[in-house]
């Protein structure tokens, strides 16, 4: 990847983010965080990750939204960031805080279960108790 594919990745995060945040006015819009961005080598295509706050209905509806607004975001982006063709966007989720949060929780429920007991006994659980039966 080359330096300037690097740089307007980063600025196209900034820019949308800026724009979602203080210029979109959809309802349907959610609290949305644009997580990350990768452009192709001619600029032409984009491929923008967002992480939506809220269930599925939500992730959803701020697609949608997103979808809708598509023009405006490429229009202004491209004048922002002085390019001569606009990148078309392609809005996809970003399941990584997800897949975060759900190893964070798994690694707190393992570490529960390490704990000791009762005079620094571990007990094991019942699972562990059956298979050494």
């Amino acid at each position: 990847m080359s330096v300037r594919q690097e740089k307007i990745q980063e600025q196209l995060v900034q820019e949308l983010s800026e724009i979602i945040q203080r210029e979109l006015r959809d309802p349907r819009l959610g609290f949305v965080t644009v997580t990350g961005a990768e452009i192709s080598r001619d600029l032409r295509h984009a491929k923008v990750f967002v992480s939506v706050l809220g269930d599925e209905k939500a992730r959803d509806e701020s697609l949608k939204a997103l979808n809708s607004a598509v023009g405006l975001l490429r229009g202004e982006f491209t004048r922002r960031a002085h390019l001569r063709v606009a990148p078309e966007l392609e809005f996809r989720f970003d399941t990584g805080i997800e897949r975060g949060a759900r190893i964070f929780e798994l690694l707190h429920s393992v570490a529960d279960d390490l704990k000791p007991r009762a005079e620094g006994v571990v007990v094991p659980t019942a699972e562990e108790d059956g298979e050494a039966r």
